[in-house]
């Protein structure tokens, strides 16, 4: 099965007032949807926009795997493991906040901050939170803790792109277009694919695709 989720069908959030704008693509928070609780692993996928100033004051997390994928701008975060990083486009960060962690972010620049914030539940609860960022991130980054693996393809146009096979896997748009099984995709879709053969996906223009795939 394939489900396409329009950018536009994405729960609107954030604080716009406060220059922080969300846009949710699972159920969360007020949006409160029994049938999109979660994807797989997936318990949310938050595209943010922060104006030059705005930011998430310190807030906590616990027994969740946080994944965070810039897409222009730089982010800052800070938390209370004692890490305090910029994140830049091509950037991957990971906070494992295990039994329970704080953290900061912010947009620090002088330019709009776009980034894509994705978690996901964890096989095992508790331990201790860790901390990972890789600068310029090549290959599949994998999650064991998740049960899942995340690879960021950035296509030209009319390039083709393998997808896994079967299990749960979901595309999101974070730059171009593409186009998905004859359906084109823009910039903030998305599509999850449930136990379906590879379907071809073709880059409209040059592309850049978050794709995570799980056993589950």
């Amino acid at each position: 099965m394939i489900r396409i989720q329009r950018a536009g069908d994405r729960y609107p959030g954030g604080d716009p007032g406060a220059g922080v704008e969300t846009r949710h693509a699972l159920s969360f928070g007020p949006h409160y949807d029994p049938d999109n609780l979660r994807f797989g692993p997936l318990l949310a996928v938050n595209e943010e926009r922060l104006a030059p100033g705005a930011g998430f004051d310190e807030h906590p997390h616990s027994h969740t795997e946080i994944v965070t994928w810039v897409v222009e701008g730089e982010l800052t975060h800070r938390d209370t493991t004692g890490h305090e990083t910029v994140v830049r486009p091509g950037d991957l960060q990971h906070l494992s906040s295990a039994a329970g962690v704080r953290h900061v972010e912010r947009n620090a620049g002088d330019t709009p901050l776009t980034f894509v914030q994705m978690w996901l539940a964890p096989r095992e609860t508790g331990g201790e939170p860790s901390y990972t960022l890789v600068r310029d991130l090549r290959g599949p980054y994998a999650l064991p803790a998740a049960g899942a693996t995340l690879t960021v393809h950035r296509p030209g146009k009319g390039e083709e792109v393998r997808l896994p096979d079967g299990g749960t896997v979901y595309v999101h748009v974070a730059r171009g277009t593409a186009t998905l099984a004859g359906r084109e995709l823009g910039e903030g879709d998305a599509a999850r694919i449930t136990d379906e053969p590879a379907p071809a996906l073709t880059a409209g223009d040059a592309a850049e695709l978050l794709v995570w795939a799980a056993d589950i």
